[in-house]
């Protein structure tokens, strides 16, 4: 069975043609945005929102993820980068933070909602489970590229990693925890609770939805970053659990402030 269940990458890329190289990374990464953005215009549609317009802020707010997500991994990455600035828009190869995608995204899409006049917080709660499933899906471009991946196993659902990908002082094993499954998972798990279960209850909380989906995969990947071999560190801390802590207490403050808001007169 641990052999049945072994994972294994085939390779980044999926096609060549002379010169035209096409990764599984861009394919898995186009999927996931032009799914996520179907989704979120089919949901404004249903709840009666202009989903047009918002359709066009979430494509500006997708591109500026991407870009805060680059900027992010070029950040904590400079030592390499600054050796090699060719590689900073190589983004076909890998090297998309999610958490610098989460910062700039949701600013820049909740910034054209309100200049645009837009409903803002329930915008943001039409976003919510498409950028939860859009994570889902573009986490296994990790796996082609063999990349965010955990420390050694011998679990079952191992995942191998081969010699030119393994860590510095970790040749000797073959097989390690295939975090970007863990963290895949996680993230199908919060788009249906928040497709199915919470959106209905939260309904009358414009915004709530969004503060539980931020809560919600911090808490996740705070406990999935600690099997993590590539973490950003600052000094013994992972960078990554510090920016989830940060995630779960905005969730909490935003969602005790659009509870206020909801139950506020004026609010109604």
């Amino acid at each position: 069975m641990s052999v049945l269940l072994a994972l294994s990458s085939p390779g980044s890329i999926a096609i060549q043609v002379g010169p035209i190289v096409i990764r599984w990374y861009g394919i898995l990464m186009a999927t996931a945005i032009v799914i996520g953005l179907w989704l979120a215009h089919h949901r404004a549609r249903r709840d009666g929102l202009p989903a047009d317009d918002i359709l066009s802020a979430a494509q500006w707010a997708v591109l500026a993820g991407l870009v805060g997500a680059r900027l992010y991994e070029v950040a904590f990455n400079w030592d390499y980068y600054g050796r090699y600035p060719a590689k900073i828009v190589a983004v076909w190869e890998g090297g998309l933070a999610i958490h610098g995608g989460l910062i700039l995204g949701p600013l820049v899409g909740a910034w054209l909602a309100w200049r645009w006049r837009l409903p803002v917080l329930r915008a943001l709660d039409v976003a919510a489970p498409s950028v939860a499933l859009g994570q889902a899906i573009g986490r296994w471009g990790n796996f082609f590229n063999e990349e965010a991946f955990g420390g050694p196993t011998e679990l079952p659902w191992k995942l191998y990693i081969s010699p030119a990908h393994r860590p510095l002082g970790y040749g000797q094993f073959e097989y390690f925890h295939p975090t970007f499954l863990y963290e895949s998972l996680w993230n199908f798990a919060v788009f249906a609770a928040l497709a199915v279960w919470l959106r209905p209850r939260l309904a009358a909380r414009p915004g709530a939805l969004f503060f539980w989906y931020v809560g919600l995969y911090s808490a996740g990947r705070f406990a999935i970053e600690a099997l993590r071999l590539d973490s950003f560190m600052l000094g013994s801390l992972r960078v990554p659990q510090l920016a989830s802590v940060l995630g779960v207490l905005v969730a909490v403050a935003g969602a005790a402030w659009v509870g206020r808001r909801a139950s506020s007169p004026a609010a109604g």
